[in-house]
């Protein structure tokens, strides 16, 4: 399904305003832009990109259609998308943990 068009935000006020309320939920972000986007980066395997209408991230992979599974939500509601990619970088987290990754 694609997703309806809205109104454009500015890409980079948008991914801080999902930073700041990732971080309300107690999970650090750093947020980075060029090109007309921006990427809010959250974990390994969690990325968040921003054009200024939506937030996207990858969420898995279709193995019978070869291609990757995305969530997206629009940018008007950023507390609603960071309780979506907190509750996803939960099941990120407890797959694997940071002594996993060093």
């Amino acid at each position: 399904m694609t997703p309806p068009r809205v109104i454009a935000i500015n890409p980079y006020h948008s991914a801080d305003l999902l930073r700041q309320m990732l971080g309300r939920d107690g999970i650090a972000a750093d947020v980075h832009e060029g090109y007309g986007l921006a990427l809010v980066s959250v974990w390994v395997g969690l990325v968040v990109w921003c054009d200024g209408q939506y937030f996207w991230w990858r969420t898995g992979w279709n193995a019978e259609h070869h291609r990757v599974i995305y969530a997206w939500h629009p940018v008007i509601d950023p507390e609603r998308a960071a309780r979506r990619i907190s509750m996803y970088y939960a099941s990120l987290r407890a797959m694997q943990s940071i002594s996993e990754l060093t």
